[in-house]
């Protein structure tokens, strides 16, 4: 929809028999849509590790990292290379995002 100085609004899709305008996913099912099938890889640094992976061992603090999130954020792996990170993915035929 344009607007009178012709920017576009937004629309929200509704179900047609429902007066009030209502999102068809909540929050909770959009945060997992993609769970399983999405993921995205995240350079950390060995001093975030804990935070994101509480049960990995202690690690030089410094160090440039990978890890590799699910579409939700839950942490799937964590390695020293993107490249490992990718395989891993693809190993287990997740599709890969950019995030920007």
């Amino acid at each position: 929809m344009l607007n009178a100085d012709k920017t576009a609004t937004p629309e929200i899709a509704t179900h047609e028999h429902e007066e009030a305008a209502m999102p068809l996913l909540t929050k909770d099912q959009l945060a997992t849509l993609g769970e399983g099938l999405i993921a995205y890889v995240k350079p950390i640094r060995s001093d975030e590790l804990g935070a994101m992976f509480p049960e990995a061992p202690d690690v030089q603090p410094g160090l440039q990292l990978f890890a590799l999130l699910g579409a939700s954020g839950k942490p799937l792996i964590v390695t020293d290379s993107r490249d490992a990170a990718l395989a891993n993915a693809m190993q287990h035929e997740l599709h890969m995002v950019s995030l920007h």
